[in-house]
């Protein structure tokens, strides 16, 4: 096996020179049927915890496709520490949000309800199926946790001390996300509002909290999911620039 496979699939068995690993119904009819992939054939499959090791097709079935691992190609990474909270939008919208969010490294999705939000029916477990698929795509080496849905109320309520809160204000209050980022924080979280925008009692409650700062992203009006990919993006450059 001379070129890298282009194929990446996440498991929760363990990893490790040598083990079988047997792949679930989904992931082998993807191999099997939409990949047309032999016995023999490489993959590369990942756990969030034991790093990526290059494998082969033990035996192809559609069914229950069997894996053997054979040599790590990466060490397990420590990733950011980064959270983000956000209210759910309409169905492909929120999609595109988990799937950015993936590949820009957030540890943990918190679906958020507020005054304003107008989608109210979620399904963690597909946004979980979202979430891997971009996992695998991007070459990240986890999957980021999903919450349950809870009240903005609750989320603040629970939140960890000790971790920064940077809430994206549309009002205009805020300083500019460069600079809220420049301060530094290992442990950090995002919340972004739903269409429409925060309301007055949600902000007043924001701005009254020791652990939440507001930020600002320039003068135009932008989408849930487009604010939360350029904080996102923002976040990961600066981190970027730092290590360097």
């Amino acid at each position: 096996m001379t070129e890298t496979p282009s194929i990446r699939l996440f498991v929760d068995s363990a990893l490790e020179a040598g083990a079988a690993v047997q792949l679930d119904r989904g992931q082998s009819h993807y191999l099997v049927n939409v990949m047309r992939q032999p016995q023999g054939a490489g993959l590369l499959l990942f756990n969030g915890r034991d790093g990526e090791w290059l494998c082969e097709i033990a035996a192809a079935d559609k069914k229950a496709t069997v894996i053997t691992v054979m040599s790590r190609t990466r060490e397990q990474d420590a990733e950011p520490d980064v959270w983000l909270a956000f209210a759910p939008l309409k169905k492909d919208r929120t999609d595109f949000l988990i799937e950015k969010a993936t590949e820009l490294g957030v540890r943990r999705l918190l679906p958020v309800t507020t005054q304003h939000t107008q989608s109210a029916r979620l399904r963690t477990d597909r946004l979980h199926a979202t979430a891997i698929e971009a996992a695998e795509q991007s070459r990240r080496l986890s999957v980021p946790a999903i919450a349950e849905p809870a009240s903005l109320d609750r989320v603040l309520a629970d939140w960890p001390a000790g971790r920064r809160l940077v809430y994206l204000d549309e009002t205009g209050t805020g300083a500019p996300l460069a600079a809220v980022l420049a301060e530094g924080h290992d442990a950090l979280g995002f919340l972004i509002g739903p269409e429409g925008g925060f309301s007055r009692a949600e902000l007043d409650a924001l701005r009254n909290l020791t652990f939440s700062v507001a930020a600002d992203l320039g003068p135009r009006i932008l989408r849930a999911e487009t604010a939360a990919t350029a904080a996102l993006a923002i976040r990961q450059s600066i981190a970027d620039l730092n290590r360097n």
